[in-house]
C-alpha cells in the first residue's frame, strides 16, 4: 500500500491518509510508547497543538492525569482521524519529525513547519502555544531560573513551583507543565516569561554578573536601609508613638480578607499573601489598596511588614522596601524626582549613588514601596497627573499617583493602605487586588489585652468586664478602641454595670484618664476633672477643628500657638511632637491618632463660644460635605476667627475629607445626648446648648427622611424594599450615640419598607450595635440582609434585640461560627416572625447542626434555611434530617 501512495499525486494521497492512519495503529502505538517514556507522545501532542490541528481541551483530555500511556496514544489517534485528512497527515508528519527512525509511513504532501511565522497579533499566551516546541527546548535547561523571576515578579507562589517542579517529571516535562502554568495565570505572566526567554544568556554560556548580581555599594546601602527601617519599626509607633513599647511585644494579627473571594488563598493572610499577585484582579497593575475603617490597624500592619522585611523574616523577594507616610508627604512643598524622594526621605546612600538608583530601575520588581494613609493625601487622585521620567522633577504628589498608574518605574511592587471610602473608581483600575482589614477577632482582643498588661490579673479582670458588656466588646474590633479601654482599665473598672456602651464613652474615657494624671481632683463621680481643664479641651479642640477643616494632621509650632495651646497643654499627651517632620519645619505635632483629632474638634462643636449657628447643620448634611471637600473652604465663613489670623500649617491644603467629618459628627452626637448632660454645664450658656441639641436631632432626622424619599416605588406586586445609600448607617450610628429612644422610634416609624439591604457597608459589630438600637422601633417586620459585612459573632449577638422585628435574615459571608450562630437560634425560637434565614459561606460546622434541628422541631413553620458553603459534613446533614422530619412547610433548603 506504500508503494502505491508514493506513485499517487499529492492530491490522490490525500484521500488515503486517513486510511494509512489506520491501518499504521499498531506501528504507530508501538512507536510511541515502545520506550515505557511518554516523550516521544508529548513531543507530537506539542506539535499538534502548535499548530492548532487540537484544541487546549483536546490536550488535558489526553493527558489526564493517572491514564497509562496507551490509553493516552489511543486516545490521540482516535481523535485526529475524527478531525480528517489534513490532522491525520500532520500526525504522521510529526511522528517522522520526532522519531526519524520509525517505522510509520508520513505521505510527501505535507510539511511540519517547526518555525512558525511571527503572528503580530498574536497574544502572549497564544505565542506559548504556537511556539511551544521551541519554547520547550529552550526552558528545559533554565526552568529554576525561569521560575525565579515569576515568583519575584508575583506571578507565581512557592505552590505553583512546587506543582512544576515535582522530582518524577523529566525536565522536558517540567518546562511543559511551567508554560500550562504560566498560560493559566494570564496575558501578564505569559508577557514576562516570554521576555524573560529572548532575554536570558544562551545555555552553557557565562553569566553577566554584573547586571545579575548586585554590587558591593548596593549591599551596604541595603543593609544600612534595613537597619534604619529596624530602629523605625522597633517600637510601635501609633497611638502617640509610645517608645516605651515594642512591637514584638503589643502586636497582634488583624483579620485579613481579601475584596474578592479567591481560592489562591487559604487560611490566614500573611505578609507574602497581601504583597504578591496571587489573587489579582488586574494582572498589569503593580498595586495592592489595604483598606479598613480609621482605628482598623493600617498603620500598624504596615509597620509590622517593615519590621518583618528588616529583619529578613520576611517579604525577602524584594531587595528594598522604601516607606512613604502620605500624611508626610503633604508637608513636601518642592519638586523633586523620584531617586530624590527614595534616597532623601527614607535613606541616603554614602557611595555610588547613581549606580545604586540604576539597579532599582533596571530590577523594579526587586523593589517594594510602601504608602501609608493615602486618605489622608491632600491632593485628589487624577489621570492626568502622570510622568515617566525617573529624572523629572514635580510635586510629591504626581510622582505618588504616576507610581500607582504605572507610568514611573513599572513594576515596582506598591503596597497603600486607605480607608474604603477615599479610594474611587478612577483609582481602583491602577489596583492590582484589594485587601480589607477588618480589625481584631475575638481571640485577638484576648490576646491584646493580655499583652498590654504585664498583670495576668488585671488583664483577667478587663477581659471579664468586656464579655459582661457586649456593645463594648464589639467596639474593641478596632484595635484603637481595644487599646483606649486597655490603656484606661483603671476608669473601666471603676464604672461596673455602667461601663461604656458608645464610641463617645470610650473617647472620654481616655481623656478621662490622660486629665485624671494631671488633675489635683481624683473624684470619679462627676466631671471635676475635665472643669478643671476645660480651656485645654477648647484649646486643642481648635487646633483639632481647624486641622479637620483644612485636611491637615500635622502642625506646625506656629499654629499650636495660635491656638493657645501652652506648654503645660502638650503635657497631657493628647499631642506628640512628629519626630520625622520636626527637624525640617522646626517643631511639628500630631495628635495620637486621627480619630483623637476628630474627637477634640467634636468637643469644639459642642462646647465652645466661637462656633458659629450654621456649623452643626453644615457637618450633618451629607452633601455639603462632599461640596467641601472639593472645595477649599468648609465652616470657615461660620467660625469666629481673630483679626489677621491666619492658618500655616505644614503642608497646604486644598479640601475637607468627609469620612473624618462623619466621625466628628458622631462624636458630636454623643457628647450632645443626654447621657452626657452634665457636661453641658461647662460649655456654653443654656440657650445655645439646647439649640446645638435640637440642631442634631433635626439633622438626623431630617438625614433620615432624606433617605426614606429616595425609595423608590415598588412595581406592582412587588415588595417595597431600600438599599441603604451612603451614609444610611452612619446616620444610624449617631442615633445610637444620642442614647435617645424617642428619636430612633420618631425616625422609624417614618419607614415603610419590607425589605432592608445592607450588603456591603462595611457593617461590623459596632454597627450591629446602632443597627439593633434603631430597627427595633420598626412598626412592621422586615427582611434584614447583611451579606458581604464582617459581623462575627459579637455581630450577631448585637443584633438580637431586633430579631422580633424581622421576618428573614441574611447573613452570607460574615465570618459567623458556631458560637454565634448557636446565640442567634436560641433567640430565632421565640420569635414567630423570623422565618427564613441564610447563612452561606460562613464558618458552620456540624458542631451546630443540633441547634438548627431543635429549631425546625420547634419551628414546624419556618420556611427558609440556607446553609450552603460551610463546613457541615455528611453527620451534619444526618442530624439536620431529624429536624426535618417535624417540618411541614420548609421551602427552601441548601
Amino acid at each position: 500500500m506504500y508503494w502505491v501512495l508514493l506513485c499517487m499525486d499529492a492530491e490522490m494521497q490525500k484521500t488515503c491518509v486517513q486510511e494509512l492512519v489506520l491501518k499504521q495503529r499498531s506501528e504507530i502505538l508501538h512507536a510511541l510508547c515502545s520506550s515505557g517514556s511518554a516523550e516521544n507522545l508529548e513531543k507530537v501532542l506539542d506539535i499538534l497543538l502548535a499548530q492548532g490541528e487540537i484544541i487546549w481541551e483536546d490536550y488535558q483530555n489526553i493527558q489526564e492525569p493517572g491514564r497509562a500511556l496507551f490509553a493516552k496514544a489511543r486516545q490521540l489517534l482516535d481523535l485526529v482521524y475524527s478531525k480528517g485528512v489534513d490532522a491525520c497527515g500532520l500526525l504522521l508528519t510529526a511522528i517522522k519529525q520526532v522519531l526519524p527512525e520509525a517505522p510509520v509511513f508520513a505521505p510527501l504532501f505535507l510539511e511540519y513547519n517547526s518555525a512558525l511565522e511571527e503572528d503580530f497579533q498574536s497574544t502572549p499566551t497564544k505565542t506559548l502555544l504556537t511556539q511551544r516546541v521551541s519554547l520547550v527546548s529552550e526552558l528545559q535547561n533554565c526552568i529554576d531560573c525561569a521560575l525565579d523571576v515569576l515568583v519575584t515578579s508575583g506571578h507565581f507562589t512557592k505552590a505553583d513551583c512546587n506543582e512544576v517542579c515535582l522530582p518524577i517529571h523529566t525536565p522536558p516535562q517540567q518546562a511543559r507543565r511551567l508554560l500550562d502554568h504560566v498560560r493559566s495565570k494570564g496575558e501578564s505572566a505569559a508577557k514576562l516569561l516570554l521576555h524573560y526567554i529572548q532575554q536570558k544568556p544562551e545555555f552553557g554560556s557565562p553569566l553577566d554578573q554584573k547586571k545579575l548580581t548586585p554590587s558591593k555599594e548596593f549591599l551596604k546601602y541595603q543593609k544600612k536601609l534595613s537597619s534604619s527601617l529596624s530602629a523605625q519599626s522597633f517600637f510601635l509607633s501609633t497611638y502617640g508613638g509610645d517608645s516605651s513599647i515594642p512591637l514584638d511585644h503589643i502586636y497582634t494579627e488583624v483579620q485579613l480578607e481579601p475584596a474578592h473571594d479567591s481560592a489562591d488563598f487559604q487560611g490566614p493572610l500573611g505578609p507574602e499573601d497581601i504583597v504578591s499577585k496571587v489573587g489579582s484582579q488586574n494582572e498589569e497593575a503593580d498595586t495592592v489598596l489595604v483598606s479598613g475603617q480609621a482605628g482598623s490597624g493600617k498603620s500598624t500592619l504596615l509597620q509590622r511588614f517593615h519590621l518583618l522585611w528588616a529583619r529578613g523574616a520576611a517579604l525577602q523577594d524584594f531587595l528594598l522596601l522604601f516607606p512613604f507616610s502620605c500624611r508626610r508627604l503633604n508637608s513636601l512643598d518642592r519638586e523633586l524626582s523620584i531617586q530624590e524622594l527614595l534616597f532623601q526621605h527614607c535613606c541616603w546612600p554614602d557611595k555610588e549613588q547613581e549606580d545604586i538608583f540604576q539597579f532599582i530601575l533596571d530590577n523594579p520588581h526587586l523593589i517594594l514601596l510602601t504608602f501609608d494613609g493615602l486618605d489622608e493625601f491632600k491632593h485628589s487622585f487624577s489621570d492626568e497627573c502622570r510622568i515617566c521620567s525617573p529624572t523629572q522633577r514635580v510635586q510629591a504628589h504626581v510622582l505618588l499617583f504616576s507610581l500607582i498608574q504605572g507610568s514611573l518605574m513599572k513594576g515596582v511592587r506598591k503596597v497603600v493602605t486607605s480607608r474604603p471610602e477615599a479610594v474611587g473608581p478612577e483609582l481602583k483600575k491602577y489596583i492590582c487586588k484589594e485587601v480589607f482589614l477588618k480589625g481584631f477577632s475575638i481571640s485577638g482582643i484576648d490576646c491584646f489585652v493580655r499583652k498590654h498588661h504585664s498583670d495576668s490579673t488585671v488583664a483577667t479582670k478587663v477581659l471579664e468586664s468586656l464579655k459582661t458588656n457586649t456593645a463594648l466588646l464589639g467596639l474593641c474590633h478596632s484595635p484603637v478602641l481595644c487599646w483606649i479601654v486597655s490603656h484606661c482599665h483603671k476608669q473601666l473598672l471603676h464604672y461596673g454595670e455602667g461601663s461604656p456602651q458608645t464610641i463617645t464613652d470610650v473617647y472620654l474615657m481616655i481623656l478621662q484618664h490622660f486629665f485624671q494624671h494631671k488633675s489635683s481632683v481624683k473624684s470619679n463621680t462627676d466631671f471635676s476633672w475635665l472643669k478643671e481643664h476645660f480651656n485645654t479641651v477648647l484649646h486643642l479642640g481648635q487646633l483639632a477643628f481647624e486641622g479637620i477643616e483644612n485636611n491637615c494632621y500635622i502642625f506646625s509650632g506656629t499654629d499650636v500657638e495660635n491656638c493657645g495651646i501652652t506648654e503645660s497643654d502638650l503635657c497631657m499627651g493628647f499631642l506628640f511632637q512628629s519626630k520625622y517632620l520636626s527637624s525640617i519645619h522646626g517643631k511639628s505635632y500630631e495628635f495620637l491618632h486621627v480619630t483623637m483629632q476628630c474627637f477634640f474638634a467634636a468637643l469644639h462643636i459642642a462646647f465652645s463660644n466661637n462656633i458659629g449657628h450654621s456649623v452643626i447643620p453644615k457637618l450633618f448634611n451629607l452633601q455639603d460635605m462632599r461640596k467641601a471637600a472639593t472645595s477649599a473652604v468648609c465652616f470657615r465663613a461660620f467660625v469666629d476667627m481673630s483679626p489677621g489670623r491666619k492658618w500655616t500649617s505644614v503642608g497646604e491644603t486644598i479640601g475637607v475629607e468627609t469620612a473624618n467629618l462623619q466621625i466628628t459628627a458622631t462624636f458630636v452626637s454623643g457628647l450632645l445626648s443626654q447621657h452626657h448632660q452634665c457636661l453641658w454645664l461647662l460649655g456654653c450658656p443654656k440657650v445655645i446648648m439646647e439649640k446645638r441639641i435640637k440642631q442634631v436631632v433635626r439633622c438626623l432626622s431630617t438625614g433620615m427622611q432624606k433617605h426614606f424619599k429616595s425609595i423608590p416605588q415598588p412595581a406592582e406586586g412587588e415588595k417595597k424594599s431600600m438599599h441603604a445609600m451612603p451614609g444610611f448607617v452612619w446616620l444610624v450610628t449617631c442615633i445610637y450615640e444620642k442614647q435617645d429612644s424617642r428619636i430612633a422610634k420618631d425616625v422609624m416609624h417614618k419607614l415603610e419598607v419590607t425589605h432592608l439591604k445592607l450588603t456591603y457597608c462595611n457593617i461590623g459589630p459596632v454597627e450591629c450595635t446602632a443597627l439593633a438600637y434603631v430597627l427595633q422601633y420598626l412598626r412592621n417586620p422586615v427582611g434584614l440582609q447583611l451579606d458581604n459585612n464582617f459581623l462575627g459573632d459579637v455581630g450577631v449577638e448585637q443584633l438580637l434585640p431586633c430579631m422580633h422585628i424581622c421576618n428573614s435574615l441574611y447573613l452570607r459571608n460574615n465570618n459567623i461560627t458556631d458560637v454565634g450562630i448557636c446565640k442567634l437560634i436560641a433567640k430565632v425560637i421565640h420569635c414567630d416572625s423570623v422565618q427564613k434565614l441564610a447563612l452561606f459561606n460562613n464558618k458552620l460546622t456540624d458542631a451546630c447542626i443540633p441547634h438548627f434541628s431543635h429549631l425546625l422541631k420547634t419551628r414546624p413553620d419556618f420556611l427558609s434555611l440556607r446553609l450552603g458553603n460551610n463546613k457541615i459534613t455528611a453527620e451534619g446533614a444526618k442530624l439536620l434530617a431529624e429536624g426535618l422530619k417535624f417540618s411541614h412547610s420548609l421551602q427552601y433548603l441548601g
